[in-house]
């Protein structure tokens, strides 16, 4: 997954300011990081958006 797909998909979810506010202040526990944490460590982008689908509940693929 790009990175380009991941921020459209958290875009989509979540809606673009509530999408920056959770990549930046919110820590996933499946990663022990937050989304912009995992990404600049290298996760990558496929698994950071599992493990948002995951916390949050909601199947990985959007319609």
């Amino acid at each position: 997954m790009r990175l380009t797909d991941f921020w459209a998909r958290m875009y989509a979810r979540f809606g673009e300011a509530y999408a920056e506010s959770l990549a930046t202040d919110y820590r996933l526990p499946q990663l022990g990081a937050t989304v912009r944490e995992a990404l600049a460590s290298g996760v990558a982008a496929k698994e950071v958006w599992r493990a948002v689908c995951a916390e949050f509940e909601m199947p990985s693929q959007l319609r």
